[in-house]
């Protein structure tokens, strides 16, 4: 039982992160010059370029880490700073600089293509993501669990895909102001979970605040 808890936190938390809904008008701007065909194409390519990002880290995410030496704990603690940060500027319903900076912004307008660079990669599988995917995966060291962890990764690919995929049917019916509830009930949830990393990683790093 506690074991599928931890899963309905993690496709929560990656849900919360990734937060396709209030990605949508950062969509429709960076595809306001292409035709429909190419607006379902970037909106694909970009949700499969999540999915993957995401996945890569799912593998590969903990091996790093042992590779440069860092301790789980010590990124619990990092990780949990990221996410707060994020919430942060997500209960203002702003982009955080996490995810993308004013000088990405600017560099937008001169790429060809934007679904992998900049909505892909930082937008939806930014730093934030990818510190929530090693996290989890290194709760349950099993086959079963990366297993069903991929099978929530691709659950959150899939909303995405569905959400750029209707995004101007969604963007009128939720309006700026509903886009923006979204937005900050779901960096609310962010906070939650970055509170929740800090505390299990300082207990991990200082036993005796067990």
């Amino acid at each position: 039982m506690e074991e599928w808890t931890e899963h309905a936190k993690f496709i929560a938390a990656l849900l919360a992160i990734v937060n396709p809904i209030g990605a949508i008008p950062i969509f429709l701007n960076l595809t306001a010059d292409q035709s429909t065909t190419e607006r379902r194409r970037t909106g694909t390519m970009a949700a499969v370029s999540t999915g993957m990002v995401l996945g890569v880290t799912l593998v590969i995410g903990e091996a790093l880490l042992g590779f440069f030496g860092i301790s789980i704990a010590s990124f619990r603690v990092g990780g949990g700073i990221l996410i707060l940060l994020m919430s942060i500027s997500m209960m203002q319903a702003s982009v955080s600089p996490v995810k993308q900076t004013e000088e990405e912004a600017r560099d937008i307008a001169e790429r060809d293509t934007v679904a992998v660079v900049p909505l892909a990669i930082p937008i939806l599988a930014g730093p934030g993501a990818m510190s929530t995917v090693i996290l989890y995966a290194q709760r349950l060291p099993s086959l079963k669990h990366y297993l069903i962890l991929s099978a929530e990764i691709a659950i959150v690919t899939i909303s995405i895909w569905i959400s750029f995929r209707a995004a101007y049917f969604i963007a009128s019916l939720l309006g700026k102001t509903g886009i923006n509830i979204i937005t900050r009930i779901m960096g609310l949830i962010m906070a939650a979970i970055g509170v929740e990393f800090i505390a299990s990683g300082l207990k991990l790093l200082f036993p005796i605040l067990s």
